[in-house]
């Protein structure tokens, strides 16, 4: 069992506290489903409206999809819904498009059709962690809305409680050192301080290089570790294999 002594957990979401295939399989495709609809719903509504203008003003993109020859489209719920769909199949995390799917997300969640994965060693971990005085934070690339969804209403109960912070991509890109940094500014901690849990090794280079301590999941599902992986990180298969104690 790896042991490690800190002063908070600062835990990725996909492939480390929730499977991939939940992300993959069911928010994705939710959100082509129902963002035509969500857009056509809210469309006059300032919240709407500053997305469309967010996601035609900020990415190039746009304009090389849909552009035929020098004509644009007319912007409606459905031209912007079949860009959005043509982000999400490209797996382009950009703001707007998050914004957006934490919004689509959110109804899904509050009418009972979506219920945040979590795998079952999480909660126990977390109340664990918790008991211990450590601290839990969330760092993931998807929305900071989207994270207080998903672990708001996971199938094993709402598991906020035990969270302290949420962090997107607002602080900066998971795999660029910089971001780390940021965090551990904001948390008011040394970066030695803090333990980051993920399954990508890019991200798990950029925390260690921030000075970060560091461990891998390698859970069912996620991407193979490499040897070299195995020697340059620890790397552990659940929640249950690590003993955290409060710095």
């Amino acid at each position: 069992m790896s042991e490690f002594s800190v002063k908070l957990i600062l835990t990725d979401i996909e492939g480390t506290t929730t499977s991939i295939s939940f992300v993959k399989e069911v928010l994705f495709p939710y959100a082509k489903v129902h963002s035509k609809a969500y857009l056509e719903e809210t469309w006059d509504s300032d919240e709407t409206q500053h997305i469309v203008r967010d996601i035609k003003s900020c990415l190039p993109q746009y304009k090389e999809f849909f552009r035929v020859g020098n004509e644009e489209p007319n912007v409606s719920a459905g031209v912007i819904a079949s860009f959005v769909n043509f982000l999400i199949d490209k797996d382009l995390k950009v703001g707007p498009l998050k914004n957006l799917q934490g919004l689509v997300w959110e109804k899904g969640y509050m009418s009972g059709k979506i219920k945040g994965h979590i795998y079952a060693d999480v909660l126990p971990a977390f109340k664990r962690w918790h008991e211990a005085g450590i601290p839990i934070a969330i760092y993931s690339s998807g929305s900071v809305k989207a994270q207080k969804l998903l672990f708001g209403q996971t199938i094993y109960g709402d598991l906020l409680p035990y969270i302290s912070g949420h962090y997107d991509t607002a602080v900066g890109h998971k795999q660029q050192k910089q971001s780390y940094e940021n965090i551990a500014k904001d948390l008011n901690l040394p970066s030695e301080d803090v333990l980051f849990l993920t399954d990508v090794v890019k991200e798990a280079e950029a925390a260690r290089e921030a000075g970060m301590q560091v461990v891998l999941l390698a859970r069912p599902g996620n991407a193979p570790l490499t040897d070299d992986d195995k020697i340059a990180f620890t790397f552990v298969e659940n929640f249950d294999n690590l003993k955290i104690n409060l710095k």
